[in-house]
């Protein structure tokens, strides 16, 4: 080879792998998965410690807009905390282990840190979980990732995580 040829030559550059990150209907499809899969078993639980009733009874919401089905069937305050505490243990525990809840492992996504595209610190998903809420109160919170290059929803922006394809 010629010097000139040599000295043109360039060495490639490992290039960065591209995040697939996930798009907002399978995110959706994933999280509807999980209210079945998930949220079912957990307000069995609950039913079966508090009876019955607890499943009919006032949302902490009705209680807040006062209205009249809140004066009739109050609210168990303790066990709507068990039932949200199942919920958090179930969520983050899951995240934590491989990233996927069952309905994130069927629709092919995962959450990951949004940094280091890795699995992400319990703090970081017990505050991608408390999001959630903040998403769901505002509704626009889950709709925002339609509008981001990086697919991320208000509740992914406040924890540092992100949801992205896995092959």
């Amino acid at each position: 080879m010629r010097w000139r040829a040599l000295k043109t030559k360039k060495d490639p550059k490992p290039s960065k792998p591209i995040t697939l990150f996930a798009p907002f209907w399978s995110r959706a499809a994933g999280f509807a998965t999980d209210i079945f899969m998930i949220g079912i078993p957990i307000s069995l639980i609950t039913m079966s410690l508090f009876g019955y009733d607890q499943m009919h009874s006032a949302s902490g919401l009705d209680v807040l807009m006062h209205d009249p089905k809140a004066q009739t069937n109050p609210p168990n305050p303790i066990g709507s905390i068990i039932q949200m505490s199942l919920f958090l243990i179930t969520y983050v525990w899951l995240w934590h282990r491989s990233g996927q809840t069952p309905g994130k492992k069927l629709a092919r996504i995962r959450v990951v840190d949004a940094s280091t595209l890795q699995n992400a610190p319990y703090w970081k998903l017990i505050l991608r979980f408390i999001g959630y809420f903040l998403s769901f109160i505002t509704l626009i919170g889950f709709f925002v990732g339609l509008f981001r290059k990086d697919k991320r929803a208000l509740h992914d922006l406040i924890s540092g995580t992100a949801v992205i394809r896995v092959a």
